[in-house]
């Protein structure tokens, strides 16, 4: 099952107000663990950077501005994704930038029906608990160290990650790992083992005499208190 991992970086909160896209990472998963391939660009929002903004992913307006236009990046964005689900933090954030963005190209937008909110599993799997980002990470023992700043890649990469612990953990990485090694490595050889002969448990008869010669010794032996008297 192949996913794609999204995650943007934007000038503002709404991009009906012309706020604009300004740096996409996305991580492939094929049964939900990352295969290495990614696709990651920055964009020229053809406008200013505010400083709120800046503050939050460190994205100047001076570093953006010879960065490549979203029209141009738009048909390589859409055919890495191709046709499979795509999983976001607060996904209805990254898809309405990013369909706002694809509108303003001609191009059509992304269906919500095909997105994975991993806000919404955090709050199901974890009612009342934070479900930022950095609350999973913490949550899921996921090293932060380098995240001082948001970033479209890093936290792309760190979500695909809480989405596996999300799903069921890391089963499924070894179920797939198992496999792989299993067609990769050729033939398997097969050992085959001798079965050792039983042990026998009976006692022996030296055994059973030296029992009998043992018990002779005995006075007044309490098995035999209640029996009655031969003579």
């Amino acid at each position: 099952m192949r996913e794609i991992v999204l995650d943007t970086e934007t000038t503002g909160l709404d991009p009906t107000s012309g706020h604009r896209v300004v740096e996409v990472g996305c991580i492939e998963l094929l049964n939900h663990m990352p295969t290495g391939r990614e696709f990651h660009f920055y964009v020229n929002p053809e406008r200013d950077m505010p400083a709120e903004a800046e503050a939050v992913h460190g994205l100047s307006s001076a570093f953006l501005s010879d960065k490549p236009l979203f029209s141009s990046l738009a048909d390589e964005l859409l055919g890495f994704i191709g046709d499979s689900p795509i999983i976001a933090h607060n996904a209805g954030f990254d898809m309405g930038f990013i369909n706002a963005e694809l509108k303003r190209v001609g191009k059509a937008p992304l269906g919500s029906d095909r997105t994975i909110d991993t806000v919404m599993l955090a709050r199901r799997k974890f009612p009342g608990a934070q479900a930022s980002l950095d609350a999973l990470c913490r949550r899921f023992s996921i090293d932060l160290s380098g995240r001082g700043k948001h970033g479209a890649l890093l936290d792309a990469k760190l979500l695909a990650k809480v989405y596996l612990e999300l799903v069921g953990g890391r089963e499924p990485g070894l179920l797939l790992a198992t496999a792989t090694e299993v067609a990769t490595t050729g033939p398997v050889e097969v050992v085959t083992r001798t079965a050792r002969p039983p042990r026998p448990h009976e006692a022996s008869a030296e055994e059973l005499a030296a029992h009998a010669a043992f018990v002779a010794t005995l006075k007044n032996p309490i098995w035999l208190k209640d029996q009655p008297d031969p003579a």
